[in-house]
């Protein structure tokens, strides 16, 4: 059993997937990889929409993952996103889940690669 803020997960699977289960996390986490504008992020997930983007990024820099930069010395306001330390922890799992992928899509054949 592990506890985080007094929530209980039965195994470190359910661990795990608190910091990047859910649709988006893990695409977000694995585009971090190389430190990223906002606005680069935005053309590179143009799929999913501005609001849960916002959402998804908030709750990864709460759970310490990533960390955002603002640069306020010149109009427009240019915010940046990085992994953490720790959220560089994670970057061999997000590859060989992002592997698995290109395996699957490859070999079944109800998958199809556009």
């Amino acid at each position: 059993m592990y506890c985080i803020n007094d929530k209980e997960y039965p195994c470190s699977t359910s661990l795990t997937m608190k910091y990047i289960g859910g649709k988006w996390k893990s695409v977000i986490l694995i585009h971090l990889i190389e430190k990223k504008r906002y606005n680069e992020l935005r053309k590179e997930l143009s799929m999913v929409t501005e609001r849960t983007i916002s959402l998804q990024l908030k709750a990864l820099e709460e759970d310490g993952l990533i960390s955002r930069t603002v640069h306020t010395a010149k109009p427009p306001l240019i915010v940046d996103y990085e992994l953490t330390e720790f959220g560089k922890t994670l970057i061999p799992l997000l590859q060989s889940i992002a592997q698995w992928g290109k395996e699957t899509a490859k070999t079944n054949k109800r998958v199809t690669i556009i």
